[in-house]
């Protein structure tokens, strides 16, 4: 069997070495005689899984002792309403950032809750310049200050954290989460959906200083962060599957040299695909330079009647899941980890063939 390569923003590419390593334990994991995904969340077998998926995750992040990582159902979007209802103060307003899609979704769930103050907003040029720091409107006494540090679906992302302000910041990391290192300590909380660069649909990770995580009598077990943070994430039965393979998903990254190698692979995948793009009198890509991600580069065609044949095309010659998302149109590169650098190779080949046939 030939493996295509995945363009997917999500569910998206998982590593082939990590996913024989599946193949070899699906049926019985290391002589146990069952698969990972039969066995009790409470078994020793089961618990040293997640013990060593959390520490791994931890190692990769450099995560000071002073955080918390929660292991929590619901994908990111459940965290779009869990932070609201675990930081927000009743007497004091959110500070969000509008910098795309995500970030939307994010706050119309934070006003259910809570005065929100739009901190920063690139609503007015569609999204294709991240705010500058400088340009924020701060409340003075605000909870938090909310942050999607990529946004997925407009490709646009925050390239520099120099100069954040000394306030409770709260990052959504769905889409760029382990692709180079991060500095935990800059933020108060940090979130991720896993389905991108960290394994399976259906679980969310969350970095969260443990000062932050109080005893919330108001709030519904499952919707308070203490209860995770007491129950080692596993008040009930946690998705193990999910949490099983995001650890192999850690601990090849770990084989690999860490964040600081994925890091080199993944500018030198982004630039190859980005520098392409520029030269092109075929093809643009429209997001301010300072602004572009290095893990979702959506470019458009300059002919979009052509869109449907690139598609049909592409697909043919192995590379799936290139079409933009629905709101904006287009194509998407979506390069996690686990996307190979000839992934990138192949595409470019054949984005430049496809514009010698049709220019």
């Amino acid at each position: 069997m030939t493996r295509a390569f995945n363009f997917c923003a999500g569910p998206a590419a998982l590593p082939e070495e990590v996913l024989k390593e599946l193949q070899e334990e699906t049926l019985d994991y290391k002589n146990h005689g069952l698969a990972v995904m039969e066995m009790s969340h409470r078994s020793k077998e089961f618990v040293s899984i997640a013990e060593q998926a959390k520490q791994d995750f931890i190692d990769l992040l450099s995560i000071p002792n002073e955080y918390d990582v929660l292991f929590i159902q619901g994908g990111a979007s459940l965290q779009f309403s869990m932070i609201p209802m675990n930081l927000g103060n009743k007497n004091q307003k959110l500070d969000y950032l509008e910098v795309g899609s995500w970030s939307k979704k994010a706050i119309a769930e934070a006003k259910k809750f809570h005065d929100v103050n739009i901190t920063a907003s690139s609503k007015d040029i569609s999204f294709k310049k991240y705010p500058s720091i400088n340009d924020w409107n701060i409340t003075e006494d605000s909870s938090y200050i909310h942050m999607v540090m990529n946004e997925t679906i407009e490709g646009v992302a925050c390239r520099s954290l120099n100069d954040l302000p000394e306030k409770v910041i709260v990052s959504d990391c769905s889409s760029n989460i382990l692709s180079e290192p991060l500095d935990v300590k800059k933020f108060g909380l940090i979130y991720a959906g896993a389905q991108k660069n960290i394994g399976p649909a259906g679980l969310a990770i969350v970095i969260i200083r443990k000062d932050l995580i109080q005893k919330r009598d108001d709030l519904p077990a499952l919707m308070s962060y203490q209860t995770y943070a007491d129950s080692e994430s596993m008040y009930n039965t946690p998705p193990t599957f999910a949490w099983y393979l995001s650890g192999k998903v850690f601990s090849w990254l770990k084989r690999n040299g860490g964040l600081k190698s994925i890091e080199e692979i993944n500018l030198r995948k982004a630039k190859k695909l980005y520098d392409y793009i520029d030269k092109s009198d075929f093809y643009y890509n429209d997001v301010s330079i300072e602004s572009r991600s290095i893990m979702n580069v959506p470019f458009l065609l300059n002919d979009d009647s052509l869109n449907d044949s690139f598609l049909k095309e592409s697909e043919k010659e192995g590379l799936l899941n290139l079409a933009g998302h629905r709101s904006v149109g287009g194509m998407r590169a979506s390069i996690y980890n686990a996307v190979p650098e000839e992934a990138i190779d192949a595409l470019v080949s054949f984005m430049d063939v496809f514009a010698s046939k049709y220019g």
